[in-house]
């Protein structure tokens, strides 16, 4: 195993799970849980549904785990196995929806400088409840660094595509904040 990128703990702690102890197992758990959980409910903006996600993510970690070369670090591992776990189920239920942006009126604000700040529950319930094809972009670009030539491959759709749902997402997200924040 290279261990370029993990530090002692994470190579015993793999080298443990490797061997199948449970309780290795359960510390590997209880480490990555919370950032799975939380990457997944992004995603699919259903907590029911994330936390069965969760599970499915560490069964294929756990079964996957002998295939571990230490090319990256144990999270960014698991980071990738959890976002494909995301976006097979996605297209598995009923496919990455795009809206009909011809729809839209797309109007940049004139300036974020006075704009107030938001509470990470505000943010959450913001995303949450954008339309699908712009929250998975939005997910994907903004919180796990893809880039829209990445998005478009793993989407399979065109880079414009990713661009154009990525800036409604934005604008979506921005307008419904603004209303939380009229609203409270």
């Amino acid at each position: 195993m290279k261990t370029k990128w993990l530090n002692t703990n994470d190579e015993q702690l793999v080298e443990a799970c490797k061997q199948g102890h449970s309780n290795a197992q359960a510390v590997l758990y209880k480490k990555y849980i919370t950032a799975v959980f939380n990457r997944l409910q992004r995603m699919v903006a259903n907590n029911m549904l994330a936390e069965d996600l969760s599970q499915e993510v560490f069964i294929k970690v756990f079964k996957q785990l002998k295939s571990f070369r230490g090319d990256s670090t144990l999270g960014a591992w698991i980071k990738r196995i959890t976002i494909n776990t995301a976006l097979n189920h996605i297209r598995k239920e009923k496919g990455i929806y795009f809206d009909d942006l011809e729809a839209y009126d797309f109007k940049e604000p004139e300036s974020y400088e006075n704009q107030a700040p938001y509470s990470m529950e505000q943010i959450h319930y913001s995303i949450k409840n954008l339309p699908q094809g712009c929250r998975v972009i939005l997910n994907l670009y903004l919180l796990e660094g893809y880039r829209h030539n990445e998005i478009a491959q793993i989407l399979n759709i065109s880079e414009s595509t990713s661009k154009t749902q990525f800036r409604r997402g934005k604008q979506l997200l921005q307008k419904s904040l603004q209303q939380l924040k009229r609203d409270s």
